[in-house]
């Protein structure tokens, strides 16, 4: 089974190669980009050395379905996803660009990575057992891992450079770093769009602990856009409702499998770490399962 790990595009102005995406200008479009999912992967803040087969593919199917979904909620960059539909100048890349790229609205991007928490995990977790917080956010005492928090959080970080760390912070530091009246605006969005997808996802049989959104805006319209990808298991920790439990860590859907093989290896946060084979194709089974149970539909490689 083929990946794409890179691409290359000699006739489209590369802009950034990300984590996982690569992002290019279009001559022909100076209002729009071009987002490619590769199938690269990371995992605390590291690029694996070898990639999971279409899971590129896999986030550009469900962050078109999420963008479709919640459209009422929040406007999004998404203006195409078909190669059909994208300018000439990405024809002679289609074989590529298939199924794992989306033409979208150019825009600033807000520098802050939008997550909300309606479940006790992860670094949130860690941050409780020390200090009874999250995020700096006081919670109850006696909570348990995994427990279901009173009401979802909006606990944001900020969103740093590839190779560096982002920074969990207070939602007050928000206003700081992009001004009171968008940060207002984003926790506003970032709550109600994981409270909409978290009921529709539990209707599929999946529990949404937690998920990171990312906004872009634009200035001549005074309006912000959810941008990046939406509710896949790169940015988002998805449970099995049906084998939930409190006080343990939980059967998932993402990329938690892959972390955990990482520090029971020693191995979470070094650079040069590949994936045996067992890892990299249980990897994928998870991304595939996401897909197929969140959408109602066979995961076909395009």
């Amino acid at each position: 089974m083929s990946a794409v790990q890179t691409t290359d595009f000699p006739n489209l102005p590369l802009l950034a190669r990300g984590k996982v995406r690569d992002l290019y200008s279009l001559p022909s479009n100076p209002d729009a980009l071009l987002f490619v999912a590769t199938d690269r992967i990371s995992a605390y803040d590291v690029i694996l050395s070898n990639p999971v087969p279409q899971k590129g593919q896999i986030l550009t199917g469900l962050s078109k379905f999420w963008f479709k979904l919640l459209g009422d909620v929040c406007p999004n960059h998404l203006l195409a996803t078909e190669v059909e539909d994208m300018p000439q100048e990405c024809q002679e890349y289609k074989d590529v660009l298939k199924g794992r790229s989306m033409l979208v609205k150019k825009m600033e991007v807000l520098p802050i990575e939008a997550i909300v928490r309606g479940y006790l995990s992860g670094s949130g977790w860690k941050e409780y057992k020390k200090s009874g917080t999250c995020h700096g956010i006081k919670l109850p005492e006696g909570l348990q891992e995994s427990e279901k928090l009173p009401q979802p959080l909006f606990t944001p970080s900020t969103k740093a450079e590839q190779g560096e760390h982002d920074e969990n912070i207070h939602p007050s530091k928000v206003a700081e770093i992009i001004g009171a009246e968008k940060a207002a605006e984003v926790e506003r969005l970032a709550l109600e769009l994981y409270t909409r997808a978290a009921e529709y996802a539990r209707s599929r049989g999946i529990i949404i602990a937690d998920t990171k959104f990312e906004f872009g805006y634009s200035a001549p319209e005074n309006k912000i856009y959810l941008i990046d990808e939406v509710l896949t298991p790169d940015s988002s920790r998805f449970w099995r409702a049906d084998a939930y439990e409190v006080g343990r860590g939980q059967d998932s859907y993402d990329k938690q499998f892959l972390r955990d093989w990482l520090t029971r290896e020693g191995v979470a946060g070094k650079d040069g770490v590949g994936m045996t084979e067992e890892i990299q194709t249980g990897t994928r089974a998870k991304y595939v399962e996401a897909y197929e149970v969140l959408t109602g539909e066979k995961w076909v490689a395009v």
